[in-house]
């Protein structure tokens, strides 16, 4: 694959609402209350193999996309990502992470956990790319 990559363990509480899987990582919250309500709940309740890699270079959302694919991962669901946040309040400090998804518009969305200057934040929303700081968090197909 050629990137560093980073392997994490979570179980994501499908039962939960979009709302309380963001409450539970007790972070500042920068929310689009929309893109919340809509985020994919994703599948299965087992413990879960996280995958983050890095490409320390800013990019598209649709290239992005590419970039899974060609590791053979499709992008982590937003309950998955915030399990693995609520399980290392941490690891966002060292690895700021992130997922995508498609809203059923086309648009591209996002929750991404990291660390301000105020302190551990996550954001939920909308956006067309990405720095070159971030972990991208996928699982495999």
């Amino acid at each position: 694959m050629g990137d560093d990559i980073i392997v994490r363990r979570a179980k994501a509480n499908r039962r939960k609402t979009p709302q309380e899987a963001l409450n539970a990582t007790y972070r500042l919250q920068y929310i689009d209350c929309d893109v919340v309500d809509a985020m994919p709940r994703g599948d299965g309740e087992e413990e879960t193999e996280v995958f983050f890699f890095k490409l320390g270079r800013r990019i598209s959302n649709d290239d992005l996309e590419k970039k899974y694919e060609l590791r053979g991962f499709k992008p982590v669901d937003p309950f998955l990502l915030a399990a693995v946040n609520e399980d290392s309040q941490s690891f966002a400090h060292k690895f700021p992470n992130c997922t995508i998804w498609k809203d059923t518009s086309g648009k591209w969305c996002y929750l991404a956990f990291n660390r301000r200057s105020e302190g551990r934040s996550l954001g939920v929303g909308r956006c067309d790319g990405w720095g070159d700081l971030w972990w991208f968090a996928g699982v495999k197909k």
